[in-house]
């Protein structure tokens, strides 16, 4: 278990909750064996916190939000690494190859001050990752709730669906404790490790796929590409090859991908008639701590409305992968209607899909 993380509200604003975030993501990126982005990011407190001048610093000093919830700190560090990725600094490439005996500060200092109009726009948005491991959850939320009784025959609608990798989830292939979902061989194939006893194997289909973003990733376009890129922790390769073949399947054919925001996506999709004999299911991962609060109420709103229509050849499900900030691990969270309106931890999982604890785990990041 990770014990040494301090604690703050993901919401939380004021004196000291800028370093205490940046603390936070250096703690949590050394236990996820992220050694290399856990440097950037502490060398990027220590500037701040021993006043290093610079426009970029001061914004980040009187962040008027909540860092923790922005994602401040891998803001920052997604701008460097695109440095990095580009070969504009030999410097940094020292830290990102986790090179001994570096005044990372001064590296990062002089790298900032190259590079700041450049680095600017990164603070504009919260990092856009979804990474395509996170699909396996998804995954063995469908066979959970196939094996409840509910319709196996799934349209999926995701919100936050940055590029739409989550989207393609169709497309490829699961080893799920042993149970083989999807197609052979798969544009990706998953297996995570797996924890606790083989999910059920039941016959799923995902007949449609849907998503929105606010802001909208192309992955055929190679700048937005490189972004994407940018906000991987380098230290995790297997994540640039899954990241190198959801842009293959994109070439290929586009995910279906709307430019809005998620309540308006909610309320207008599930305004619309659901087939007989399907599973309407809303799932998101790593997205709920940006969606604004009064989003989030009218989400929870709509859904819950909705679910008091729901009728057995047409239940509704909602799917949540996401931050459990008070244990630091992440949870599948599902609830179904009608009969499963409570929410049921389905998994405990790592948040790039390297292990799955099934029913829950004690395992952390």
């Amino acid at each position: 278990m990770v014990t040494d993380y301090k604690f703050i509200d993901i919401n939380a604003t004021g004196d000291g909750v800028v370093t205490a975030a940046f603390d936070n993501q250096v703690t949590y990126c050394t236990a996820a064996n992220a050694p290399v982005t856990a440097r950037i990011v502490a060398a990027l407190r220590d500037l701040i916190a021993r006043g290093e001048p610079g426009k970029l610093f001061d914004i980040v000093r009187s962040w008027p939000g909540a860092p923790l919830a922005d994602a401040l700190p891998l803001r920052l560090a997604g701008g460097i690494h695109s440095l990095h990725l580009k070969g504009r600094d030999d410097n940094l490439s020292q830290i990102y190859t986790n090179r001994a005996g570096l005044d990372d500060p001064a590296i990062v200092a002089a790298a900032v001050r190259a590079f700041e109009t450049e680095l600017m726009p990164w603070l504009d948005g919260p990092p856009q990752t979804n990474e395509a491991g996170r699909s396996s959850n998804f995954i063995a939320a469908m066979l959970w709730l196939a094996e409840k009784g509910l319709p196996p025959l799934f349209e999926c609608l995701e919100i936050g669906s940055s590029a739409g990798i989550n989207l393609m989830l169709d497309r490829y292939h699961y080893d799920l404790g042993g149970v083989q979902v999807g197609p052979e061989p798969g544009a990706i194939r998953f297996a995570p490790e797996w924890e606790g006893g083989a999910p059920p194997s039941q016959p799923i289909s995902i007949v449609s796929a849907k998503g929105c973003d606010v802001a909208p990733v192309d992955l055929t376009d190679p700048g937005e590409a490189l972004r994407l890129k940018a906000y991987i922790w380098p230290e995790h390769t297997v994540r640039f090859e899954r990241m190198e073949a959801a842009i293959r399947e994109a070439g290929r054919m586009r995910p279906d991908l709307v430019a809005m925001n998620a309540a308006d996506f909610v309320e207008a999709e599930l305004a619309k008639p659901q087939a007989g004999g399907t599973t309407r299911m809303l799932m998101h991962s790593i997205v709920w701590q940006y969606v604004p609060a009064d989003q989030q109420a009218r989400v929870t709103y709509a859904i819950e409305q909705a679910g008091k229509t729901a009728t057995h050849d047409r239940p509704l499900a909602w799917v949540a992968l996401e931050a459990n900030r008070v244990m630091h691990v992440h949870e599948m969270v599902v609830r179904y209607w009608p009969g499963g309106e409570e929410p049921v931890i389905v998994t405990r999982a790592h948040p790039h899909g390297a292990w799955i604890g099934w029913g829950g785990s004690n395992r952390t990041v």
